[in-house]
């Protein structure tokens, strides 16, 4: 099935051919005017031979177009990433750039796609190569340490010297593996709870944040009981923000008291939190209700947990918000809150900006800036992996030379594990999960 004005002379790899698609059984059935490109392997995305037509996108068009490709003998509709498992049979890529190349279909924020651009044009495969090939290196030399340790041209202190290169391998890979999770949780989202007692504006925020009704709005106490979440995107950043329970004291009801276990879980567990509190009731000398969440020892923990923020909600109710920051840091102040204070109305959007800046830079000081310097880890898996290879180093590095066979054993399986990241061995099982996330055909 080619262009129409293409049958009499072939067409070129890699050129576009503008022409008319026809029927393979009808000639005099047009399909559409459309581009092809010819794409001859192994110079291919698959590394096979392929043909790309690029039409006019309606849905009777393609409709059309497929339905005359299933009368064509051995066509099929490709199933779910079987270009990019094709890709990967003929080692035009490996798994970890195939990861990447998941992650940038799936990212939704400007962070993500960076992340996954880099990923999928091979850094993390560059790295975890490098460190594979120089086990195999090291591994070589054992293993002619082993078979000629009695032969002349064996050098001296070669078991020596693979000690230390081993060394040196292992401290790289504890480096990279002491980053925090930030590359995961860049990939998954950053998370943030917002907590705080009763009434204090936490369903309205989460609302306001996502542009929709996402929580219950009610001045009924205890509305929300579990935890609501949504996704958003924060200034280029991936942020999971969750609205909890309201924290009070006590409560006859059993449902909401575990909401309430929930809520203070989620934010322990959080990699940022928003201590919500209301302005008219922590500003009022008279009337303080909402100072009995800052008195519970378990509660007022969370005030210490880093990137922990205090917002005074509602000001909008205040008489007045003339100088609402130091009325706040001077209520700050006497409660011992040493956390950034923000005061903010959801209602006429008060320190909207203030808090919106805040945030974006906190996650960019915290995940961002590193990330830039050097790729990150981004999958629990590689993780793992990682893990078992850096066992194996530490095992190979207590072995004594009296005992060279069993140090050999472990170098072999700290390089098996790293031949599992890139996709080198044992991997059918990962392979399955990772191609039922694409899309059709990709």
């Amino acid at each position: 099935m080619v262009p129409q004005d293409t049958r009499k002379k072939g067409i070129r790899p890699r050129h576009a051919h503008v022409g008319k698609i026809v029927h393979p059984q009808d000639a005099k059935n047009v399909l559409d005017t459309g581009v092809n490109l010819w794409f001859p392997g192994p110079q291919s995305f698959t590394g096979e031979d392929m043909l790309e037509f690029h039409v006019h996108g309606g849905n009777a068009v393609v409709s059309s177009i497929l339905n005359a490709l299933s009368t064509v003998p051995g066509v099929r509709m490709a199933e779910a990433g079987e270009f990019s498992r094709r890709a990967f049979d003929n080692d035009k890529m490996d798994l970890t750039t195939l990861e990447g190349v998941s992650d940038l279909i799936n990212a939704e924020t400007e962070a993500q796609r960076k992340l996954a651009v880099r990923q999928a044009h091979g850094e993390l495969f560059r790295m975890y190569e490098g460190w594979r090939v120089k086990m195999v290196q090291l591994r070589a030399q054992i293993e002619a340490y082993i078979d000629f340790s009695e032969d002349e041209n064996i050098e001296d202190g070669v078991y020596t010297q693979v000690c230390l290169e081993a060394k040196k391998l292992a401290d790289a890979i504890r480096a990279h593996l002491n980053d925090k999770r930030q590359g995961e949780i860049l990939r998954n989202g950053v998370a943030l709870s917002i907590v705080g007692p009763p009434n204090s504006g936490k369903s309205t925020l989460l609302n306001k944040l996502a542009q929709r009704q996402v929580a219950i709005v009610s001045p009924i106490a205890g509305t929300t009981r579990d935890i609501v979440e949504t996704t958003l995107d924060i200034g280029g950043y991936p942020l999971v923000v969750r609205d909890t329970a309201g924290l009070r004291k006590a409560s006859s009801d059993v449902i909401e008291m575990e909401g309430i276990r929930r809520a203070v879980e989620a934010a322990q567990e959080a990699d940022i939190r928003i201590c919500m509190v209301d302005a008219q009731q922590a500003l009022d000398c008279t009337n303080k209700p909402s100072d009995s969440f800052l008195q519970n020892a378990e509660w007022q923990a969370l005030l210490d947990l880093p990137h922990t923020f205090v917002v005074l909600s509602k000001i909008d109710t205040l008489k007045s918000t003339d100088g609402i920051q130091a009325a706040a840091q001077a209520w700050a102040q006497s409660q011992r809150i040493n956390n950034r204070i923000v005061p903010i109305s959801c209602a006429n959007m008060f320190g909207w900006e203030s808090l919106m800046q805040l945030l974006a830079d906190d996650i960019r000081t915290a995940w961002g800036t590193s990330i830039a310097q050097q790729m990150p880890l981004t999958k629990t898996r590689h993780r793992q992996h990682l893990q078992q290879c850096l066992e194996h180093l530490d095992s190979f590095e207590s072995i004594g030379e009296d005992m060279v066979v069993l140090g050999a054993e472990e170098l072999r399986g700290a390089s098996r594990a790293l031949g599992r990241i890139t996709g080198k061995v044992g991997i059918e099982d990962v392979l399955d999960a990772l191609f039922s996330e694409f899309c059709i055909g990709k």
